[in-house]
């Protein structure tokens, strides 16, 4: 039987999109468990290195280290000149905890409203982009039996969304990557899971309440009568992180939306 190995600490976590909201709170979370992380940014990158300033003024654990990216998740190039870099700054292949978070999630009312163009771009920031990052990961992850991979997906991927079809076409192609690489790379160490966020708020697409009253988001329609916060989404990618046991699973956290 293989040892248990649920350590964080020591780790390196790339997580992507850390300028705001989702990313920044896991940023802090596994900042706080002592673990190293690798932030990108791209349009808002001035609060990444703002984060990264807080962070540092914090305590420190023993060789934690921290490093961030300005890069568009979107070009490939970027992405592979992302993992040179943390292998020259980190000392190592690639990380052992990576956060797929960066998204893109223009709304339109219906199919006719979105071009081809609007949906391609969606689906290589989406789902591509987890795909390459997946890719470039995995191989350090194998040759040293241990990885946590986690991608950021949406109530969208499993109950269609209120957005058009584009957005939750994107998030559902995550699910379904999520599945097979988690089926595929178990026996390594390495366990795949996906997040799936409703109505979460302090986050560029949900500022407050207040921004959705009126609409099927309104936080009169969500059970527990209140938006998510990141924090909360921040809490459930330390659990996956921290528990091998898990693997293959989409956790919806909704506040009961279904």
């Amino acid at each position: 039987m293989s040892t248990v190995d649920n350590r964080v600490s020591g780790r390196l976590a790339l997580i992507t999109g850390a300028s705001g909201g989702i990313g920044a709170a896991v940023a802090r979370t596994l900042w706080a468990e002592g673990t190293s992380l690798a932030l990108t940014g791209f349009s808002k990158f001035q609060t990444v290195e703002d984060l990264v300033q807080e962070l540092l003024s914090k305590p420190v654990h023993e060789n934690q280290k921290i490093t961030a990216y300005q890069l568009d998740t979107g070009d490939a190039a970027a992405l592979e000149k992302l993992f040179q870099d943390i292998k020259k700054d980190h000392g190592q292949d690639g990380p052992d905890i990576l956060v797929s978070n960066a998204g893109y999630g223009k709304r339109f009312p219906g199919i006719l409203d979105v071009s081809i163009e609007e949906f391609d771009y969606t689906i290589n920031i989406n789902l591509r982009a987890s795909f390459i990052l997946a890719k470039l990961s995995i191989p350090h992850m194998e040759a040293q039996g241990w990885g946590r991979i986690i991608f950021v997906s949406s109530i969208a991927a499993i109950g269609g969304g209120i957005n058009a079809c584009h957005y939750a076409a994107s998030k559902a192609g995550l699910s379904g990557m999520m599945k097979n690489l988690a089926a595929k790379h178990a026996k390594s160490g390495i366990t795949v899971n996906d997040v799936a966020p409703a109505m979460i708020g302090e986050t560029g697409m949900i500022p407050d309440a207040k921004f959705v009253e009126g609409g099927p988001g309104d936080v009169r329609n969500i059970p527990v009568g209140r938006l998510g916060t990141p924090d909360e989404c921040a809490g459930v990618v330390k659990m996956i992180c921290g528990t091998g046991y898990l693997t293959g699973q989409s956790i919806l956290l909704s506040g009961g939306l279904k």
